[in-house]
């Protein structure tokens, strides 16, 4: 049993993005489909394919701290501040599964890192090419699209 969409939306994905001074509605709607397809909205946190909401794996999540957070201590620092204290230092790669707002900020930043403009809200195929670039290079476009139209769809309706 996973997160309710609209919960998830409301107290880790907008928060963490208001909180990195990146948030806007589509941030917010690709990132609740990423998890949706990624890990059925928490229905199954831990894997080999990787950890968390977003699946993303051990080497990935080392890679981008070498890679880019090291290189904008400001940014790290911020990142580094959703983290639990000690825990962090001696699993950084369980914090992807145990803290959501901390592998929303990670997902995030992995995203903007690749795709610095997204598609359009309504572009749900130009999202999807998104999502298939950053998390799921073997992941069918359809199923992106399915899972906005269950999840995002429906959390927007809500709204």
């Amino acid at each position: 049993m996973g997160i309710a969409a609209s919960e998830l939306c409301q107290h880790v994905i907008r928060p963490t993005l208001l909180y990195l001074d990146r948030h806007s509605p589509c941030a917010e709607s690709f990132l609740l489909c990423a998890a949706a397809c990624q890990s059925a909205l928490g229905s199954a946190l831990d894997d080999q394919s990787g950890h968390g909401l977003y699946r993303i794996a051990d080497l990935r999540h080392q890679m981008f701290w070498d890679q880019h957070l090291a290189l904008d201590p400001e940014l790290a620092s911020r990142v580094r501040g959703l983290a639990s204290q000690h825990a962090f230092l001696a699993a950084p790669h369980i914090e992807l599964t145990v803290n959501l707002r901390y592998a929303t900020a990670i997902a995030w930043l992995m995203v903007e890192a690749q795709r610095p403009d997204l598609p359009e809200v309504e572009d749900i195929m130009g999202m999807a090419q998104v999502w298939q670039q950053v998390f799921q290079p073997q992941g069918r476009l359809r199923d992106f699209s399915r899972a906005w139209h269950h999840y995002v769809g429906k959390a927007q309706q809500a709204a």
